[in-house]
């Protein structure tokens, strides 16, 4: 038997490793209809180094970057920090010369040492360049071993995740819709910066724009209404109470975040949902969260709170206090891309923002279905692709952050 085995150039170690699956673990686990990346997988014992980073601003607002790696492999990520573009490219050149040279593929132990070797850790700075290069080491390994990102964190738990659009009045509620978006997301309406205490005025006009959407919207469509954390405390707290009779899908940031013992209040005085999460850094920050119960709707936001690697991390803390998780993205296509890897491996996943398919990003964008919802990636890494035809016209910005003051007296107001 031994001699007719080795006569066909099988061993015994190399049939139970094929069985297995050693040198090569993910080759089985999608039809090879669903491979579009052009690179073969790599056996994972092949050595492979990181040879260079490069990043670029893309218009409106964003940053890409490329982690280039000596098997040709390129893992595309998303390190943004708004209106610190050329602060986060900075910080992205400062680590450089940890990851040059080394193996991509040891993703967690690169966050580790990125992050605790700093000293001084997290912080919006730190964790916004480390969850961009989190993207791109997670894509580089899904596209050497040639399945999909969400195969390695332990998915799929779902097939489609379902995003939401936006509109501040009816009109838009309706062309939302008509888009095949069945969940919303809308603002505070106001004539006015929001006070410390507000008049009935300010509370009525606010409530009657939400009203109004909810009409446009009908009983089966979700709205979200986001507090962007710029209402005080005393306001927020009569705005919700005067809410609930339209029953939104989740207050967002009703409190500037920082005051989480406040916005634990205030979730125990509503029995609306409280979301919030996208200023909040990696597992140490949401903790307190969860552990006050000031909301039961987390919004990482994968390009800030630690990438990929923190986002499922947070999930799994989530999932233990029964919250769910709603990834935070007025981003570019990359982001959404890892936030819809992170929707398919996780069981407490509730809606995904975005703001753009891919259209002139991608040369796949993805595609709104008629169930509003977005089918998860099923090629190697991220997959997505980048046109660098049509981005060659978005590259460059100089994006601020809005200065917004009160026209009655001056002075500084939260955007």
């Amino acid at each position: 038997m031994t001699t007719t085995t080795k006569k066909k150039g099988v061993s015994r170690r190399s049939a139970i490793q094929s069985v297995l699956g050693v040198a090569g673990v993910g080759l089985m686990a999608l039809p090879k209809s669903s491979y579009a990346s052009p690179v073969q997988p790599l056996p994972t014992r092949e050595p492979v180094k990181i040879t260079r980073l490069e990043t670029f601003l893309v218009k409106p607002r964003w940053i890409f970057l490329k982690i280039y790696t000596d098997a040709g492999v390129v893992g595309l990520g998303e390190p943004l920090l708004e209106g610190r573009a050329l602060t986060i490219q900075t910080a992205i050149k400062e680590i450089e010369p940890y990851l040059i040279g080394k193996d991509p593929r040891q993703v967690v132990h690169h966050w580790q040492a990125i992050y605790r070797h700093a000293f001084y850790r997290g912080g919006p700075i730190l964790t916004s360049a480390l969850s961009g290069i989190d993207h791109a080491l997670w894509d580089i390994k899904g596209k050497l071993l040639g399945i999909p990102v969400h195969e390695l964190l332990g998915g799929p738990t779902r097939d489609r995740v379902t995003v939401y659009g936006r509109a501040r009045n009816a009109e838009q509620m309706k062309q939302q819709i008509g888009l095949g978006f069945n969940t919303i997301k809308t603002g505070v309406a106001m004539e006015n910066p929001a006070r410390a205490v507000e008049t009935p005025g300010f509370i009525n006009y606010a409530v009657d724009n939400f009203a109004s959407l909810r009409e446009a919207a009908g009983p089966d469509v979700n709205i979200g209404i986001d507090f962007h954390g710029k209402i005080s405390p005393q306001t927020a707290k009569v705005l919700i109470k005067a809410l609930e009779p339209y029953q939104p899908m989740f207050i967002e940031e009703p409190v500037q975040c920082q005051n989480v013992d406040v916005m634990a209040e205030i979730a125990r005085g509503t029995h609306l949902p409280i979301a919030t999460g996208e200023r909040i850094f990696t597992k140490w920050g949401f903790r307190e969260i969860l552990e006050k119960g000031a909301a039961s709707i987390l919004q990482p936001d994968l390009c800030h709170a630690g990438g990929i690697t923190e986002g499922r991390l947070i999930a799994g803390m989530a999932e233990a206090y029964y919250a769910v998780v709603a990834p935070h993205n007025p981003m570019g296509p990359i982001s959404l891309a890892c936030g819809l890897h992170l929707a398919a491996s996780i069981p407490n996943f509730l809606v995904q923002e975005q703001v753009s398919l891919g259209d002139g990003y991608l040369k796949n964008p993805f595609k709104l279905q008629e169930d509003g919802t977005v089918m998860v990636p099923t090629a190697p890494g991220l997959g997505i692709e980048l046109d660098e035809d049509q981005l060659a016209d978005k590259i460059g910005h100089d994006w601020k952050n809005p200065e917004t003051y009160d026209p009655r007296d001056g002075s500084v107001v939260d955007w």
